[in-house]
């Protein structure tokens, strides 16, 4: 199962090694810098945006990869086994427009990044 952890100054979607392959791609990285905003909720489908662009998609049960719409791609990670879903919306030139991961305890997943963006980080 996907997971969103905090790294230093990066938001990571870590990938199950069963989900590489099936994403057709590897974990997920991008600056803390990137993200806008972050949120929750307990319907899984609301979070989706748009069509499958590169990924899997199993009807009423799994969306995994990126999901192409008006406004950019996303990359999504969600399972109807675990309706709790985190979003992070992220401003360009990130690689996706929004993140979207499901998976237990996303209010506290959504805390702890929002605690992250709230850090001082380090100038290079």
């Amino acid at each position: 199962m996907a997971r969103v952890c905090v790294d230093g100054d990066d938001l990571v979607v870590r990938l199950a090694w069963w989900e590489r392959p099936v994403a057709r791609r590897g974990d997920v990285r991008v600056p803390l810098a990137s993200l806008t905003r972050v949120g929750t909720t307990r319907d899984w489908w609301r979070a989706l945006r748009g069509v499958r662009a590169r990924g899997t998609l199993v009807p009423g049960a799994l969306c995994l990869g990126r999901w192409r719409h008006a406004t950019g791609e996303d990359f999504v990670a969600v399972r109807r086994t675990h309706p709790d879903v985190v979003f992070v919306d992220l401003r360009p030139p990130s690689p996706f427009a929004r993140i979207t991961v499901s998976g237990p305890h996303s209010e506290r997943v959504a805390a702890t990044v929002r605690e992250a963006m709230a850090r001082p980080r380090a100038r290079g």
